[in-house]
């Protein structure tokens, strides 16, 4: 039996608004994998929570489990990286690590090498100048690291082999490619 209330820390991999106040938040989490939890009242002007759960922030929280969803009780941001909130094709790319995290891992399916290489690249980001390299090498992680390309072995084509993986192509790589052109 799982204890009620737990802690982690993660990167918010999305959100979306839930009735008139909360929202429901997409965490992937170093010690619990991918989580769904619902955030109540914080898009209340006078919420703490609500400027520590940005998309691709790594925040530290503590939920409570729920009926349906899990409530966050807490959240503290530990890193916002604000280099890339500052460039455009940044954001575009962090929003891209984010949406291939969300579809490659399964809810509640713990994989910290996952988390290492997303934690990783979203540093990486931080400072890189290349871009499109960063892209090819973090996909490549990726589908090694989820076990659907062995290790080792030349990747000619990470987006080909990504989009069977998840079965279309990520949302974001739309966006990301004219902006990485």
């Amino acid at each position: 039996m799982h204890p009620r209330t737990y802690k982690s820390e993660g990167i918010v991999l999305g959100r979306q608004n839930y009735g008139e106040a909360d929202r429901i938040i997409h965490v992937f989490s170093k010690d619990f994998g991918k989580v769904v939890l619902i955030a109540k009242g914080v898009r209340k002007i006078t919420s703490r929570k609500r400027g520590h759960i940005e998309i691709f922030s790594k925040i530290r929280f503590s939920a409570v489990r729920g009926k349906g969803l899990d409530i966050i009780l807490e959240a503290e941001q530990q890193e916002a990286f604000p280099r890339i909130r500052k460039d455009l094709k940044k954001v575009a790319l962090a929003y891209y690590f984010c949406e291939i995290i969300g579809r490659v891992a399964r809810e509640n399916e713990v994989n910290k090498l996952l988390y290492d290489i997303l934690v990783t690249f979203l540093e990486r980001l931080e400072t890189s100048t290349s871009l499109k390299a960063l892209r090819f090498d973090y996909v490549r992680e990726i589908v090694v690291a989820a076990g659907y390309w062995p290790a080792g072995k030349t990747l000619e084509n990470p987006d080909q082999v990504l989009e069977e993986i998840i079965e279309r192509t990520p949302n974001t790589l739309r966006v990301g490619k004219k902006l990485l052109a």
